[in-house]
């Protein structure tokens, strides 16, 4: 399909590089899925002028890097997540588990959740 409707290239263009499903592809990237469904004249220079902007746009500054101090003895230091949605088994009464790993013995620990 050959387009020169400017709104329709841009939602295109968009849905190719910015959805969620797309999730940011590179200029290339875009570029080839774009040419899979649709052509227009100038296709090359509008997908790089469009994911120019849209770098641009998200660019974000980090803070400052800090090193993460190293524990002197176990369960100083400890990072936790969640497993979540366990299936049911046997007599278990919970659905869930919180994780931790002592970062001085990399020992993990689970705690039954419901």
């Amino acid at each position: 399909m050959t387009l020169t409707d400017r709104t329709l290239i841009n939602t295109i263009v968009h849905e190719f590089h910015d959805s969620v499903a797309s999730g940011h592809l590179s200029e290339d990237r875009t570029l080839e899925r774009v040419k899979t469904c649709s052509w227009w004249p100038n296709l090359g220079n509008d997908v790089a002028e469009y994911c120019q902007k849209a770098n641009t746009a998200t660019g974000r500054k980090f803070g400052i890097m800090i090193k993460i101090q190293e524990p002197k003895s176990p369960w100083e230091i400890f990072p936790m997540d969640w497993v979540a949605a366990l299936p049911p088994e046997g007599d278990r009464s919970y659905n869930a588990s919180q994780v931790l790993v002592d970062r001085y013995s990399k020992t993990p620990m689970f705690l039954p959740c419901q």
